[in-house]
């Protein structure tokens, strides 16, 4: 058996844009990609910080500091709203215990404040 569990999660991305007329997407920095483990087009979780929205979509690359939410998505979400983007993972329930997510907390400018495993 298998168990959805947070695999990882950037906490407090600071949206830079959004394109309503973009294939649907959210358009992470790359180092930012690589610090939470994400992959491109990876199924992704937005909860935005400022309105209360949830909603899903799936990762692109992007430019370095961009957090960038395309096509429908970009009527969740305006310029300067904090966002957490999580992604999640079937863990089998024998390493349920032992499973550690990664956490990647930014700062101002989308910007590494810390990294961890929780």
């Amino acid at each position: 058996m298998t168990i959805p569990m947070l695999y990882s999660k950037l906490h407090r991305a600071t949206v830079t844009g959004a394109d309503l007329h973009y294939e649907g997407s959210i358009a992470i920095d790359t180092g930012l990609i690589a610090a939470a483990k994400l992959r491109p087009l990876q199924l992704v979780e937005i909860y935005n910080i400022n309105n209360g929205e949830r909603f899903s979509t799936y990762v692109i690359a992007g430019a370095p500091g961009e957090v960038s939410l395309n096509g429908a998505a970009a009527r969740r979400v305006q310029k300067g709203d904090l966002l957490i983007v999580c992604a999640y993972a079937q863990i089998a329930s024998e390493e349920v215990d032992t499973h550690q997510a990664k956490i990647v907390l930014l700062g101002e400018g989308n910007v590494i404040e810390k990294t961890f495993d929780q």
